[in-house]
């Protein structure tokens, strides 16, 4: 038996791994390779807002409180605390679409239902590589 074929005979027994990525990582390190460099850009889009308070001696604590609550989730989606006077939100989210938000909400809901009565698609400036 050759050296070639008793390689192609172990290699066959190894055990593999697949990867799977986003496509956005892909084409990040094929720009990065090619020289080109992107741009964050803020257009107009949606988030999910799933947190909105006034009150002046806790909606600061509750926000940083879910904001830390979805960080252990491992979200995919970029966390937003936001303040602004006299309200403290927490958003989720940078989508070009209103479905693709609805999506998230939809999917918020099932994994958080305490939330679901403040959970809300709106319109906000999303940022976005370009």
């Amino acid at each position: 038996m050759s050296s070639l074929m008793m390689a192609q005979d172990i290699l066959r027994d190894m055990p593999r791994v697949i990867v799977h990525q986003d496509s956005t990582i892909t084409r990040l390190i094929n720009d990065k390779i090619e020289g080109r460099e992107r741009q964050a850009v803020e257009i107009q889009g949606y988030r999910v807002q799933i947190f909105s308070s006034n009150r002046q001696q806790t909606a600061k604590a509750e926000a940083f409180a879910l904001e830390k609550r979805l960080q252990e989730m491992n979200l995919s989606e970029n966390i937003y605390v936001l303040y602004n006077p006299p309200f403290w939100k927490v958003r989720i989210g940078d989508f070009r679409t209103q479905e693709d938000a609805q999506l998230l909400k939809e999917d918020l809901i099932t994994r958080l239902p305490d939330l679901q009565g403040d959970t809300y698609v709106v319109r906000d400036k999303i940022t976005v590589m370009e």
